[in-house]
Order: C-alpha cells, then structure tokens, then sequence
C-alpha cells in the first residue's frame, strides 16, 4: 500500500476525529485495509503521527523564487501568514505540530530555506536561527489557542464583552473601557498585529546584531 496514501488518510480522519479518537484501526477500516499492514509501514501510531506532521507542513508551499524576491520582513511575515493559514485548515492537528520538532523532509526544507533567507540579509547564524524559532513558535500557540478545541464561539465573545462592561468601573476602568475592543478585533487581524510586533522587534535586535 502506498505510504503517501495512508498518510493522507490519517490527516482526514485527524481533521474529521481529532488525533485521541484516531486508531489503527479505523485508519485501517477507511483504507479498506487491516492493521497488519500499516504495521509494515510504521511501528506504531506515533511513527505515524510524526509523518502527519511533516505532510501538513508540505502544505506551507511558497516558491523559493518568491521568497528570494521580498525583503527579509516581507519573507517572514509571508511564511508566517501561509503556515497560519495551513493551521487552520487543520485545527484538529495543531498540537502535533507543538509536540515534537519537525525534521521530516518537508520541515527540513522549511528551515532550511527561511534560516538561508536571513542569513542572506545579514542575520547572525545565532539570530536566524532564534528568529526561525520564535515565528514558529507564535504560529502554533497563536493557532493553539484560537482554533484548537475547545475555540470559542463568536457568542462566547459577545458574552465575554457584556461581562466585561457589567464589571465595576470603579475597579476595573480600564477593562470596562476597552472592553469591546478586547472581544470584537478580527483573528486575522490580531494575528497580523502580533506578527509585525514581533517583526519589528526583529528588526531592533538584527541591528543590534550586526
């Protein structure tokens, strides 16, 4: 049986169960398959796992020529925005990504290309590297905590935002005050908003670097 074949059939039934819910066995019941024969291929479900991970990471595809064409911030903020982007398509997949260190091929290839990207401007062999680790690492928690499960809902906001202006103003002026702007600023725009500080901050400590 064809290895890529199992692999993509695991990442659907990840975004459809959740990584608890998936077995062997129901990855081998949706390939019309038994477990003896994913055995042949992996030693067990976190073998597996760590192949998932690398496959969602294939889909955070940005042509080398592209990046080579963008300045060091624009190339960052780009392979921050579409691996966020990727996340999302996989919520349910998330915490793979959190729990182990990528070094399929295709998470090689990733690091590779950004960490040689900022090196090329100028960056430290230190800096690239904590730089590459640090967008990483914002990605995934910031994708964690707003699509992961148990995500609120637009509602839960709405009632988070009542709760806010019920509190005392007295005691609490400065939660009562922003309290819809704590609850109504869009993912997409919260996420850019935190990128750029981080980009920003970047930009300070390359100086300081070089």
């Amino acid at each position: 049986m064809d290895v890529g074949r199992i692999i993509d059939t695991a990442l659907k039934l990840i975004d459809e169960v959740g990584i608890q819910a998936l077995t062997l066995r129901m990855l081998a019941d949706a390939l019309d398959s038994g477990t003896a024969t994913l055995y042949r291929h992996f030693n067990g479900k976190d073998e597996l796992l760590a192949l998932v991970a690398d496959r969602i990471l294939g889909e955070v595809g940005i042509p080398p020529e592209e990046l080579d064409s963008l300045s060091w911030r624009e190339a960052v903020a780009a392979a921050a925005e579409t691996f966020y982007d990727t996340l999302r398509r996989h919520p349910h997949a998330v915490p793979l990504l959190a729990a182990q260190v990528p070094v399929g091929p295709n998470g090689l290839r990733a690091r590779e290309r950004l960490i040689t990207l900022l090196l090329s401007h100028g960056f430290s062999v230190g800096l690239a590297a904590r730089t590459f680790t640090a967008i990483g690492h914002y990605v995934i928690g910031f994708a964690i905590q707003q699509h992961g499960p148990g995500t609120p809902r637009p509602e839960d906001q709405v009632q988070l935002r009542d709760y806010y202006h019920s509190l005392d103003p007295a005691t609490y002026p400065a939660t009562t005050a922003a309290a819809d702007e704590l609850t109504s600023v869009p993912l997409h725009e919260e996420f850019r908003f935190g990128l750029d500080l981080l980009v920003d901050g970047l930009e300070q400590a390359r100086r300081k670097d070089s």
